[in-house]
């Protein structure tokens, strides 16, 4: 099976002592991140074409902890990687896992763009267009790469005290820059340090005894619920754009970063629970093997797909029924094809690679367990 998520999320590559080191809970976890990643695109491509879709509870719901979680979980997984391999191995494996399928997408992306949309005569030396597509259409896997080369690069130093990773979060959370996906990497780089720093002091978070442990799950659940009913339009880091300005920015900017830590939390323990009552069942186990291991092509392909529906001007159905079939429809559509994109060419090393961002060595090693 090919090791996709991991790729993603930025664990180490997959060989053969390690065929069997997946933990199908997280990838559980992701799959139904990349689900609901999906679902807020279609909330806003398709159920609202407006600017109604910043007041959907789903919406909002959705966009409180699902890139938050992602990057949790990205740092948690990154931790081997970050802390055994040098800075060269380490970034270059990253580079090759992240970002070559990541430019063969928006190649993609920007030849559909160029037979569809009409060019003007005078368009053909605009790079900036094209440069907005790579940065803004995949923001996640540039996010995820930085923040795995700052950590990277923090980890020299002691392997990352918590107070070197606390003061890089502050610097980071105060750099005043607005401009491209600058807010967004802002935004994430928390959860990536707080991913990382769990998986190195696992054991003294699974210690906690289940009275504190129900406290603690309470107490989030009111953090979460409070901040989900504070939260405004202004409170999405596309709007406040993660800068402190005054007194307001100040608060919308805080009410976001731990109103998505609450919820965050609250949902990776919803989803533990799930994965732990139901790892028997098809569905469960479809949502982790399937789409928990095929997190990185969904996600390039899902981008590659509403960057395009950016791009068009299409009729949207004026019936709810109509709009909620058309969004059914594209979802999985979407699904489908990054499931056959995955298995089609998961066997083929060097395309793979390409494609799905897994390493041809990776792909030998495990096929050579299967065998």
């Amino acid at each position: 099976m090919i090791d996709t998520l991991r790729n993603l999320t930025g664990s180490t590559a997959p060989g053969a002592p390690e065929a069997n080191d997946r933990d199908l809970a997280l990838d559980f976890a992701k799959g139904v991140l990349i689900i609901l990643v999906i679902v807020g695109h279609l909330i806003q491509y398709i159920l609202y074409r407006d600017e109604g879709f910043w007041d959907s509870p789903c919406f909002k719901w959705i966009y409180m902890f699902h890139m938050p979680l992602f990057m949790a979980i990205s740092g948690h997984l990154a931790c081997r990687a970050l802390l055994r391999k040098s800075l060269a191995q380490a970034v270059g494996d990253r580079a090759m896992q992240l970002l070559l399928p990541m430019l063969f997408w928006c190649a993609l992306l920007e030849t559909a763009k160029l037979a569809v949309l009409p060019r003007a005569p005078d368009a053909s030396g605009d790079i900036l267009p094209v440069l907005n597509d790579v940065a803004d259409t995949y923001w996640f896997i540039w996010a995820a790469f930085v923040h795995f080369l700052l950590v990277k690069i923090l980890s020299i130093f002691d392997h990352c005290s918590p107070w070197i990773l606390f003061v890089s979060v502050v610097l980071v959370a105060l750099a005043p820059l607005t401009f491209s996906i600058f807010p967004l990497i802002k935004y994430t780089y928390p959860f990536f340090c707080l991913g990382f720093s769990f998986a190195q002091s696992k054991g003294r978070w699974t210690s906690i005894t289940p009275s504190y442990k129900l406290i603690l799950v309470v107490s989030l659940w009111i953090a979460a619920l409070v901040c989900f009913l504070a939260w405004q339009k202004d409170t999405y880091v596309y709007k406040n754009l993660a800068l402190v300005q005054d007194v307001l920015s100040a608060k919308n900017v805080l009410l976001m970063l731990f109103g998505s830590a609450a919820a965050s939390a609250i949902m990776i323990e919803l989803f533990l629970q799930c994965w732990r009552s139901g790892r028997s069942n098809r569905v469960v186990r479809f949502i982790a093997v399937e789409m928990g291991q095929s997190t990185l092509v969904l996600y390039l392909i899902q981008g590659t797909v509403f960057r395009l529906m950016d791009s068009i001007r299409y009729a949207v159905p004026s019936d709810l029924t109509t709009r909620l079939a058309v969004a059914g429809i594209l979802g999985g559509a979407i699904v489908l094809v990054a499931l056959m994109v995955r298995r089609t060419v998961r066997d083929i090393p060097y395309l793979s690679q390409l494609i799905l961002g897994a390493s041809p060595r990776a792909l030998l090693s495990s096929g050579s367990a299967r065998a």
